[in-house]
């Protein structure tokens, strides 16, 4: 009998012509580690929550949802609420306490656990997690990747039998990332847990995982092993989720190789050295051109929230050029959003100086440093819906910027077809996907004309084509002579489309360069690409890099 199991499940939202999932049937075996992914609204989330009633939304179900022997909906509340544990996409969603200690126990606490078993529970699982140096402080001090793991922590202490995770890393950097995907893994093998995950970034986790399910349009289209998901599309190459397997299986693809595939960088690499020779050893780059006019300019820049509070920018110094993309990387909580803000006005440095578009910050009056000037896209795009359908927010901003309604209908249309978000304009922010949120909320920045836009994680939460989406935004925008300034923890999107980017630590921009140097040069904080060829290739740091010296390498017969 299976652990989990679903049977011609199907379900839609009240209101909707069409529903989000249709006759979904899959397995998962208790001690099983499973990875579910698909593009930005194919159900993923909405599958995962209708495995948990607590969290199931409301609307129309048919089909059977039947957990360790019972059916979900006749599962007690305790049952419920202990052996189906659920984690968040958005680590600030699922805290509810102001501390850690209290996190953790808050959960037993509401289930009458007794409390010599509450105390031993919360140090045995502080133990496992190493995270007594900051078992007593406020879960507000904590950067994203430690409220993440206090999430999976305080979700284990209550002793599930299955977790469900809805893309538990999309907004960790890639080493905290990493980190939490290790600690699952490790919770897997040692512990016997049963996991079900969702997740665009398929590059660390797809060869840990031991069975693989693909929705698409809310049917289950692929359900397998990760070698045959990964075979599945050798045949569909075109597919949009082929861009999001790891960089080894892309690099294998592209090479049309009949070895097997390799799913991570340890194969990856066993690949091009068994395969492929190394006499042509780099890549030959160009001395990267920028304009002379600078968009934006820190000079020395000091700044703390409070007076009390320790430096957050420690004289930071950062010039940004018209018309390119400048990307800025580094862990949660080191400084990179605050940095945006200060560049945005939002937050005023007590020492040193800020120019946007060649003015000190402080000289534009009233609300004219946002007219057509500089835009802002926040880290949580909910914060710019307050209206009931996407279309009625657009509107209200295009109100703002346009003396006819003609024209901000005209500049709507434009940017929606830009964006591809014609077919969400009549729904309600709050029911699309953190994907189709974080499109339309970029719709809402553009509305204005901005000549600088600031993005703060603009590729979170969407999958390998919405990225495509962002990334042919940006070029069109830097076409038009527009710079933009991208805050994030992707560093293949940073990779692949950025002119510049630095590194975001202890307070100031260091190693500013163009990603081939700034990430050839790195050892941990570089791409997939750059560890499966490095000693071997140099200079190589997107999978088409390590494809293009693999060809001028190829050995007689290599890949047949």
């Amino acid at each position: 009998m299976a652990f989990l199991e679903v049977e011609n499940l199907s379900f839609g939202y009240p209101e909707t012509k069409n529903k989000t999932l249709y006759d979904i049937n899959f397995t998962v075996s208790e001690g099983e580690f499973c990875l579910l992914c698909g593009a930005s609204g194919c159900g993923k989330t909405t599958l995962l929550k209708l495995l948990k009633k607590q969290l199931s939304p409301y609307g129309t179900k048919s089909g059977k949802i039947i957990y360790n022997g019972t059916e979900t909906e006749a599962l007690d509340e305790k049952t419920s609420a202990s052996e189906i544990g659920f984690i968040m996409q958005n680590p600030e969603s699922q805290i509810v306490t102001d501390t850690v200690w209290h996190e953790l126990s808050f959960g037993l606490e509401n289930l009458g656990v007794p409390s010599d078993t509450i105390h031993r529970r919360v140090a045995e699982i502080v133990s496992f997690f190493g995270i007594g140096d900051w078992f007593h402080k406020k879960t507000a001090e904590l950067s994203g990747g430690q409220k993440q793991q206090l999430n999976l922590a305080a979700v284990l202490v209550m002793q599930p039998k299955i977790l469900l995770l809805d893309e538990p890393t999309a907004q960790l950097d890639p080493i905290a990332s990493a980190d939490f995907l290790h600690t699952l893994q490790k919770l897997n093998q040692e512990l016997g847990l049963t996991v079900l995950i969702a997740e665009h970034n398929l590059e660390d986790i797809l060869s840990v995982a031991d069975k693989v399910l693909m929705l698409e349009n809310g049917n289950l289209q692929f359900a397998g092993s990760p070698r045959d998901f990964a075979g599945y599309f050798k045949q569909n190459p075109d597919h949009p989720i082929a861009s999001a397997l790891p960089a080894a299986t892309r690099i294998y693809s592209m090479l049309q190789s009949g070895n097997t595939c390799p799913l991570n960088v340890k194969e990856g690499r066993s690949f091009i050295c068994r395969n492929y020779g190394h006499k042509t050893d780099s890549i030959s780059t160009k001395e990267y051109q920028h304009h002379d006019e600078k968009a934006v300019e820190l000079k020395k820049v000091w700044f703390r929230y409070e007076k009390d509070s320790p430096d957050i920018l420690k004289g930071t110094n950062l010039t940004v050029f018209q018309g390119e993309h400048f990307c800025i990387l580094g862990g949660n909580g080191t400084g990179k959003t605050t940095t945006v803000g200060i560049m945005a006005g939002l937050f005023k440095p007590y020492s040193g100086k800020v120019f946007v578009g060649g003015k000190r910050i402080e000289k534009y009056a009233g609300n004219s440093l946002y007219f057509q000037n500089i835009a802002v896209l926040t880290q949580n795009p909910q914060v710019l819906f307050l209206h009931k359908t996407v279309l009625e927010d657009l509107t209200e901003s295009a109100a703002v910027f346009y003396d006819s309604s003609d024209e901000g209908r005209a500049k709507i249309a434009q940017i929606s077809k830009m964006l591809d978000i014609e077919n969400l304009l009549e729904c309600h922010p709050y029911d699309l996907s953190g994907g189709e949120q974080q499109k339309c909320a970029l719709a809402k920045v553009l509305i204005g004309a901005p000549k600088i836009v600031l993005l703060d994680e603009p590729t979170k939460a969407l999958d390998a084509d919405g990225k495509r989406v962002i990334a042919e935004i940006i070029k069109a925008l830097k076409a038009t002579g527009i710079t933009v300034i991208t805050v994030t923890h992707d560093i293949e999107f940073v990779a692949e489309n950025a002119d510049r980017c630095g590194l975001f630590f202890d307070g100031d921009m260091i190693s500013v360069d163009t990603p081939t140097e700034f990430f050839d040069r790195n050892t941990f904080y570089t791409t997939a690409a750059n560890r499966i060829a490095r000693g071997y290739y140099q200079k190589a740091v997107t999978c088409e890099d390590v494809v293009m010296l693999c060809k001028q390498n190829s050995k007689d017969g290599a890949g047949k």
